[in-house]
């Protein structure tokens, strides 16, 4: 459970660190548009060099970040798997035959790209929790939905909503670790290949769970009322976000990085090397 990265903050004091989250959420958004606008290995390739230039500039150690993918590299292994057994491609002949299974080079190239696009899913947004505290995430998006105020929307309790989930997940993760040992040290076998007897070897963990996560969010609650919060009216912040010029150049960086790959993908001038970058 510890591999989870997801609302665990590093801190470095870098860059990335100092850039305003505001900015940092319009370029999350921008780069999961570019993923799914990624098609051929040349442009997986570019888009991968950024971010991994993205995490050098952070100066979160690489390992930190590449352990958030164990939690579903099971999932893309498995998903790689089934999309190369029954990917079908009429114009071509198979490499292998099984029965209903078919085995071709574009279902492999296809299952490859699926993989590394899942991937980069996960990584970017791992990098933004490690880079940005839970209260600088909510004051981001408060401030980037602060437009739909107007049509009544309760932004800032969405935003409070996102901040305290991200802030529960490393302490329900150590509540976790916790249960599952003290289970262990009654008996409890969680390797079991069996799922069956794996899945009722989590009951006793997941009880306790759910009944620690009510009474911390109880607790909560409590703690909130005898602050005196009713909510954003009225409220200030203690710094107010403040955007810097190193901002603005790298969302234009990331900008031109978008451009970059809509024309790897349309080729808008008919170039012809452009085809032969990848598959």
């Amino acid at each position: 459970m510890r591999d989870v990265t997801i609302g665990q903050y590093y801190p470095s004091g870098s860059i990335v660190h100092r850039a305003d989250p505001r900015f940092k959420l319009t370029i999350l958004l921008l780069y999961i548009v570019m993923v799914f606008f990624c098609e051929s290995f040349f442009s997986f390739g570019f888009l991968t060099f950024f971010l991994a230039l993205t995490i050098a500039l952070s100066r979160v150690p690489p390992l930190k970040v590449l352990k958030g993918l164990k939690t579903v590299i099971v999932i893309v292994l498995f998903t790689t798997v089934l999309m190369t057994v029954f990917y079908t491609d009429k114009n071509s002949e198979p490499l292998a035959e099984w029965g209903i299974f078919h085995i071709y080079l574009s279902g492999i190239y296809a299952s490859i790209k699926l993989a590394w696009r899942l991937l980069l899913l996960v990584l970017m947004p791992t990098v933004l929790t490690l880079t940005s505290t839970p209260t600088e995430l909510c004051d981001g998006l408060e401030s980037l939905l602060s437009p739909l105020k107007k049509l009544r929307l309760p932004v800032h309790e969405l935003a409070l909503i996102m901040s305290i989930a991200l802030r529960l997940i490393p302490t329900l993760i150590e509540e976790t670790d916790k249960i599952m040992n003290a289970q262990k040290a009654r008996g409890a076998q969680f390797e079991s290949r069996n799922p069956f007897k794996k899945i009722k070897a989590m009951l006793p963990v997941l009880i306790p769970l759910f009944v620690s996560s009510f009474r911390r969010a109880d607790d909560l609650a409590d703690a909130m009322d005898s602050r005196c919060y009713r909510g954003a009216k009225g409220r200030t912040r203690m710094k107010k976000l403040k955007f810097h010029v190193g901002d603005v150049v790298a969302l234009l960086v990331w900008c031109a990085v978008f451009v970059c790959i809509l024309f790897l993908k349309y080729n808008w001038l008919g170039w012809a090397f452009i085809p032969m970058l990848g598959i």
